[in-house]
């Protein structure tokens, strides 16, 4: 699987060895719960979503260059929303709470989204957020995206969570649409 660089980051493939640092933030009750899933409760839980969740393809460790920390997770779901007229994907990130407002979820995105396009041959890139997540929202606008519909959801914290739908078009980025980040 590839390995992606910006400028203070490297987006790889997770190993069990990032167990820890997954963990040291997994476990924090601001991560999980605004994006849809339960803080884990220890290292082995947060070595399992490694070897299950993460080991999905195009899903990458968030690593800190200057520390070589895994500080967040970022990559594509494996689902798209589009109309079938061309292969879509949806992109999902987390970061720990240490390294928040910093401006590196919206560094990463922008390099899924050249991946994504590039490499991953995508026609629409998706991404959503709850709608209490304004972090989440932040990094959707910076990134260039286009808010499309909203969908009232279920997990495991709220039986009707409203979802909101964004999409970035190849073309709207090719031309240039969501380099203003």
């Amino acid at each position: 699987m590839a390995v992606l660089e910006t400028r203070r980051l490297v987006l790889r493939p997770f190993t069990e060895l990032d167990a820890e640092d997954l963990y040291a933030y997994a476990r924090d009750p601001r991560v999980g719960p605004i994006a849809g899933w339960k803080p884990h409760g220890s290292i082995e839980e947060s070595r399992e979503i490694i070897r299950t969740v993460f080991a999905a393809p195009n899903v990458f460790a968030v690593v800190e260059k200057a520390t070589g920390k895994v500080i967040g997770s970022a990559g594509f779901v494996g689902q798209g929303h589009g109309d079938g007229a061309g292969p879509s994907d949806e992109i999902g990130y987390a970061l720990s709470p240490a390294y928040w407002g910093r401006g590196l979820i919206p560094e990463a995105v922008e390099r899924l989204i050249a991946y994504g396009f590039q490499d991953l041959g995508l026609r629409e890139i998706w991404c959503a957020h709850y709608q209490e997540n304004v972090r989440s929202r932040r990094v959707i606008e910076k990134s260039g995206f286009t808010y499309m519909f909203t969908e009232h959801l279920s997990d495991e914290f709220f039986p009707d969570r409203p979802t909101l739908f964004y999409v970035l078009l190849r073309e709207d980025w090719e031309r240039g649409a969501s380099h203003h980040g």
